[in-house]
């Protein structure tokens, strides 16, 4: 039986993350596998999509060490050699946010998005601006931080104050 969502009396045990040295697991014999960096806000967020979900029991978690990555991850699973990718139904996908809609009409569990149109598209643009935010605050570490960041802060403002006020 499927952990529940947010079902806390399931543990989470994570694997130990393959590297250079790791043999591959086997591919395509079934298993989904959901191959992720701990670390990586990006993957994260489909991690978190499926616990969300209760999938816990159905997609396996397969850590990839970044900082001394297998080879075979490239060659074999996602050739752009990045995280998160999932192993399903013969085929590998990535890219996390194109990861959760897929998690999200492919896989039981509750729905990520509302039902209403409008406050679908309003999720789904909130959703793919998270990549900019993240992209924004993670290239502040190397540059002018308030700068930076400044911009996607004011942005967030104006979508509280005027977008999202307009659906309570």
């Amino acid at each position: 039986m499927a952990a529940t969502a947010l079902d806390k009396s399931v543990p989470e045990i994570l694997p130990p993350a393959l590297d250079a040295s790791s043999e591959p697991p086997p591919l395509f014999d079934g298993v989904t596998r959901l191959y992720t960096y701990y670390g990586c806000p990006f993957a994260q967020r489909v991690w978190i999509t499926r616990n969300f979900k209760g999938l816990q029991d159905k997609i396996k978690l397969v850590g990839i060490d970044l900082s001394n990555r297998p080879a075979w991850y490239a060659e074999k699973v996602y050739p752009t050699n990045k995280v998160p990718a999932l192993e399903h139904n013969g085929k590998i996908i990535g890219e996390s946010l194109d990861l959760i809609k897929y998690l999200d009409s492919n896989f039981e569990g509750p729905s990520l998005l509302p039902d209403d149109p409008a406050k679908k598209q309003l999720a789904e643009e909130l959703s793919a601006y998270t990549d900019t935010f993240t992209g924004t605050v993670f290239s502040a570490f190397k540059g002018d931080a308030v700068k930076e960041v400044g911009m996607c802060f004011h942005y967030m403002i104006f979508l509280d104050s005027v977008v999202i006020d307009k659906f309570d």
